[in-house]
């Protein structure tokens, strides 16, 4: 009795299993990811889907960018990350394995990987496939061993130049840093002097304040984004056929390579890097067709964003977050930051600038005619 209750057990059991993996298959198969939702996401357990969280994946997509320009570490996104509070559960930064996997984990595209293979998500991307591969590249290059240098990276580096066009290296003296040039060139000898980092905070915190947008501008122009969004909605809009027959292609040669790899004519390691080539390429096109969709709209975004970050200048000014400032220096003045005889001077992006002649052009006049002057508010985001 006790041998036929233990066969009836172990059928039961194994049975059990393998319905569970039938079902995880068939699962996967239609998109769906059987695990947990990494950050940027949650989980829908009323549902069983996977859903986009509204709040951490504008983080997460900013962190992606922020990367993908190749100005920061690792350690410069967990700090960006934490700062916003993305963090482990017990309150403590990332370590740079995990913003490593983090930024290479292809499911932020629309993709998963399920025991080695790649599948296609019914989960919706937080990040375009362009934004994506360019983080691939960035780290690829820097994929080399990491070593420790001696004294750890100081957050300005990397921001601005020297007036002789060398970089800018940092040093630590009686407990204080100091920025000056890598006198690195053999044609020039650079006679700039150091500059102690209370002081060059001081300048780009000036800096920064002058290109902050009014708080009842924001209001008023995030207003006039949500009608120009409304009225740009309605118009019509042809799709590309050509990249709509690609991805048909792409599609039949997928069956195919399935089919090759269930009648065993391809090894596995051939199927899944052929898989994968196909769909990432199938992934791309249809970002194509989706990005001409929504060009009429897709200024909207970025001016919103922008319109965010000017309103919330002020106060990145004031606190005493130093990497916020290098962030917020850098999207205002991209690479033409320049350190001269003691004083940061530098040459803003046109849109930055605009905003900087308008509050001083518009100081004497009401906010009523500043707004109805502005038809179009796309006009100040540049194309």
């Amino acid at each position: 009795m006790l041998n036929i209750a233990f066969g009836q057990s172990k059928y039961y059991v194994d049975n059990l299993s393998e319905n569970t993996k039938r079902g995880l298959r068939q699962k996967v198969r239609n998109g769906e990811y059987p695990c947990l939702a990494p950050v940027g996401y949650l989980n829908d357990v009323r549902l069983k889907t996977i859903v986009v969280d509204k709040k951490k994946s504008v983080i997460i997509r900013k962190a992606f960018e922020l990367y993908a320009q190749n100005n920061s570490r690792l350690d410069d996104i967990a700090e960006f990350l934490a700062q916003r509070g993305i963090t482990y559960r017990n309150g403590v930064k990332y370590k740079r394995d995990r913003i490593s996997f983090i930024l290479s984990n292809p499911f932020y595209v629309g993709f998963f990987k399920f025991k080695g293979e790649i599948y296609e998500g019914k989960h919706q991307p937080v990040i375009s496939k362009k934004i994506f591969d360019r983080v691939q590249e960035v780290l690829e290059e820097r994929g080399r061993p990491h070593h420790n240098p001696k004294n750890s990276p100081k957050v300005f580096c990397g921001l601005l130049k020297c007036s002789c066009g060398m970089g800018i290296t940092a040093e630590v003296k009686k407990g204080h840093t100091y920025y000056r040039c890598t006198k690195k060139s053999k044609i020039t000898k650079c006679l700039e002097p150091y500059i102690r980092e209370e002081l060059l905070d001081k300048q780009l915190s000036d800096l920064i304040q002058k290109f902050s947008l009014k708080k009842n501008w924001a209001e008023k122009l995030l207003e006039m984004l949500e009608k120009d969004k409304a009225d740009s909605a309605h118009n019509p809009f042809a799709f590309v056929q050509e990249s709509k027959d690609k991805i048909e292609s792409i599609k039949i040669k997928l069956q195919r390579l399935l089919d090759s790899y269930l009648e065993q004519d391809i090894e596995r390691e051939v199927y899944l890097e052929k898989k994968n080539i196909f769909m990432h390429e199938k992934k791309s096109l249809e970002e194509k067709i989706q990005g001409l969709e929504q060009k009429r709209t897709g200024w909207v975004e970025p001016m919103e964003n922008w319109i965010k970050e000017a309103a919330n200048l002020p106060q990145v000014a004031r606190e005493s977050n130093l990497f916020a400032k290098k962030v917020a220096t850098k999207e205002i003045f991209g690479s033409n930051l320049i350190l001269a005889a003691r004083e940061a001077r530098a040459t803003p992006h046109k849109h930055w600038r605009f905003l900087q002649i308008a509050a001083e052009k518009t100081a004497k006049f009401s906010e009523s005619f500043l707004m109805v002057a502005l038809r179009r508010v796309e006009l100040l985001f540049p194309g």
